[in-house]
């Protein structure tokens, strides 16, 4: 999820771990812990030149169950040795340290895995991406009320009790929110497949996921031999059905998508993609068709595009920074949610 979600539960772990302790300074190593994990997009730029292997390696092995294991012995170690001086001589052990940086690495990962992006958990025994798609990348309804609490605890004395029932608070909170949201997703799942099926659409899979920053309007995906089909349910609709399907082309013959490179972003995307020529050029457009359309209502408003360019003998997908948000299109996107 974003980093500042990543903060709050990575500081939530250190409280938990040692706020009993050293009080706030558990909450700040905490939230180091669980922004450890995102380094990786820093890492990947200084790694890799090539767009694509960046793009891999984030949520790769930094996000891997092996890493939060190794991690928490090096960086525990390595901030014990540095606290353990002076006046702090003997107030905490390593064993102590090296709990609180496993419990915010490794919740990092895990948490990213209700998310549609995906995190390669079992690296490096396997590259599959867990991605449940139950919760946004950014979701406030999770994030603020965590938030919330975590602010409160910082005015609380570390020896007081209220600094736990705060922290639990937040962590019981945010988790029967997550917990909501995956009983909408196998809600919305049985949706669409109904919806699919109405609509004449004959798919070999599909996939669901929340839009962006709430968990009422959710977008579905179906993969038919021939193109995908799109829609949008509300759970505000007053139809038990989406409505509008829409149909994108694949135009997988546009390039040789068997290339490594092109391979490589065809399983970023989990095969979920299609390309579109950008104007008269030669230049394609690719769009990772696993998140939602900016407008419910335009084909062509996908959000995570890029523009495929071959650089020398490597292919390196660029950015498109033309989907900024119009009025037109945040007004249809309030008024799907709304179930209008």
């Amino acid at each position: 999820m974003d980093s500042l979600t990543q903060i709050v539960l990575g500081a939530a772990c250190g409280e938990i771990a040692l706020g009993k302790k050293i009080g706030n300074k558990a909450l700040l190593f905490g939230a180091i812990g669980g922004t450890i994990p995102d380094l990786d997009v820093i890492l990947g730029k200084v790694f890799y030149s090539n767009s694509i292997d960046q793009l891999a390696f984030h949520r790769g092995f930094m996000h891997s169950i092996v890493f939060a294991i190794l991690g928490s012995f090096l960086f525990g170690y390595l901030v014990f040795k540095l606290y353990d001086s002076g006046k702090r001589k003997n107030t905490t052990t390593v064993k102590e340290w090296i709990w609180l940086f496993f419990l915010s690495i490794f919740t990092h990962p895990i948490l990213d895995s209700f998310t549609p992006y995906g995190t390669q958990l079992f690296l490096p025994f396997s590259d599959y991406r867990v991605a449940f798609n139950n919760i946004s990348v950014v979701d406030p309804l999770y994030t603020l009320p965590f938030l919330i609490c975590l602010v409160v605890v910082i005015f609380y004395k570390r020896s007081t009790l209220k600094r736990r029932l705060w922290t639990k608070t937040g962590i019981y909170i945010s988790t029967a929110y997550m917990l909501l949201t995956i009983m909408n997703k196998l809600y919305i799942d049985s949706v669409f497949k109904k919806s699919f099926k109405k609509a004449g659409v004959e798919f070999s899979r599909f996939s669901s996921q929340p839009t962006i920053f709430n968990n009422v309007l959710w977008y579905g995906i179906a993969e038919t031999e021939e193109n995908y089909s799109v829609a949008f349910y509300s759970l505000l609709d007053k139809s038990s059905l989406a409505q509008n399907v829409l149909s994108l082309p694949k135009n997988h013959e546009l390039l040789d998508m068997n290339n490594s490179d092109l391979s490589r972003l065809r399983w970023f995307s989990n095969d979920y993609y299609n390309l579109l020529p950008i104007d008269s050029s030669s230049a394609v457009r690719y769009n990772d068709l696993r998140y939602p359309l900016l407008n419910p209502e335009n084909k062509n408003s996908s959000i995570f595009s890029f523009e495929l360019k071959k650089n020398d003998n490597r292919w390196e997908a660029l950015p498109l920074f033309d989907k900024t948000p119009t009025e037109n299109d945040m007004q249809k996107f309030w008024k799907r949610i709304l179930g209008i």
